[in-house]
């Protein structure tokens, strides 16, 4: 459900605006639907320079994702309260998945999809819910394609990125674009995210985001934002949508954020 900011005049005040959780829910709220506000200060997103290779050079799309679809997978969970789905991304060949915490937070049982159609049994290994970061382990599957994590510090403003994912359930979903934003400060009301390793959390988390314009839906949460050498550059997360249904479901406009893979990196550095 989307967070909605007090009016003013008839439109959001300049600090924030709404933005909902990309994660599809049945009902109830497996992980939650988790709505977010993000700053709209200049402070919050950095500049690029003017010329760098990656956002002039054209870019062949279908080569990037034939080379990197088969490490994106959905992620369907299951609760005695509620079904969910979600996408994310191969990382390694034993097994490893990250997505986002709040597809799979609260969640008693996870198959995962990979994109050849097998399915496997998940669970999770590790979670950072004030990254709202997740690492499952796939359990009974080999031959797996890995997806490599790139360096989020190297992502310039202009960058094409390529988002793969399962908006609305289409799996293997591939959208473009360019990256908007970056440093993007992105707040979290935790009390909306349930946590079955921190249980329920009160306050907001604050992450600082990659923002884009390759189209997210519900669904693409925790699915992977590929830079154009199709290394894993974010995990996408979150989307602004300015209406929402009165199921809280919400479409993209072009304002969508990834967690830079520096942050996963570190949540899988743990392991």
């Amino acid at each position: 459900m989307a967070l909605r900011a007090p009016k003013s005049a008839g439109r959001f005040r300049r600090s924030t605006v709404a933005l909902v959780a990309a994660v599809t829910l049945a009902a109830g709220g497996i992980g939650g639907s988790v709505g977010a506000l993000v700053g709209g200060d200049d402070s919050s997103s950095t500049a690029a320079p003017a010329a760098n290779a990656s956002a002039s050079a054209p870019t062949d799309i279908s080569s990037v994702v034939a080379k990197v679809r088969d490490s994106v997978v959905r992620i369907d969970t299951a609760s005695s309260s509620a079904q969910g789905f979600g996408s994310g991304v191969i990382v390694d060949g034993d097994g490893r998945v990250l997505t986002n915490n709040h597809v799979v937070a609260g969640a008693e049982q996870i198959r995962v999809t990979l994109a050849d159609g097998r399915t496997a049994a998940a669970t999770v290994l590790d979670a950072d819910p004030d990254a709202d970061l997740a690492v499952l382990r796939l359990e009974g599957v080999d031959d797996l394609t890995p997806a490599p994590l790139g360096d989020s510090d190297d992502v310039h403003v202009g960058d094409q990125v390529i988002a793969i994912g399962s908006p609305g359930g289409l799996d293997g979903t591939v959208t473009t674009g360019i990256v908007s934003a970056l440093d993007r400060e992105v707040t979290v009301p935790s009390e909306q995210r349930t946590s079955p390793w921190q249980g329920q959390d009160a306050g907001t988390n604050t992450y600082r985001a990659i923002q884009t314009d390759a189209s997210i839906n519900q669904g693409n949460s925790g699915g992977p934002l590929f830079n154009s050498a199709g290394e894993v550059i974010g995990i996408n997360s979150a989307i602004y949508s300015p209406l929402s249904g009165p199921d809280g479901s919400a479409g993209s406009v072009g304002i969508g954020f990834a967690i830079p893979s520096n942050d996963a990196q570190q949540l899988l550095d743990q392991l």
